[in-house]
């Protein structure tokens, strides 16, 4: 009788039923994708976290007629960055597509800039583009 009250006082009793559930209660957020995420409130974090990470892509574009924009385009909406190359297009072409593209570009938030004398660079919003290909060929002229 003594060893079963000492059994109970520190919890080795058979008759106790053991829940093996959590009592944690548990929180569902959206994740940028819609997907819900079960998170528990405590303060533990896992280590393995399932997210998943957006990877981001630089497409480089050889466009060697008009209707290659709408490619350019379909990538700069997929967040994709593009590097566009006119060297295979004339140059009235050539217009018309950047004409195109910075229409593209305007209505997504992203940006156009030029990186050498037939070459742009097309980027998404959430994109930083950061110096220019001009302050550095000038810094190497200074360098002479």
């Amino acid at each position: 009788m003594a060893f079963e009250k000492l059994s109970r006082f520190f919890g080795m009793t058979d008759e106790d039923d053991y829940d093996t559930t959590d009592n944690q209660p548990v929180k569902i957020d959206n994740d940028s994708n819609g997907e819900k995420l079960e998170v528990a409130s405590s303060n533990v974090v896992p280590m393995n976290n399932n997210t998943r990470s957006v990877s981001r892509k630089i497409v480089i574009s050889e466009p060697k007629i008009y209707a290659d924009a709408k490619e350019i385009s379909t990538n700069l909406l997929n967040n994709q960055a593009v590097i566009v190359n006119f060297t295979q297009m004339e140059e009235a072409q050539s217009r018309r597509v950047i004409d195109f593209l910075t229409g593209t570009v305007f209505a997504i938030k992203g940006e156009i800039q030029r990186v050498g004398d037939q070459i742009f660079l097309c980027t998404p919003p959430k994109f930083e583009i950061e110096g220019s290909i001009s302050d550095i060929l000038q810094s190497d002229k200074d360098f002479d």
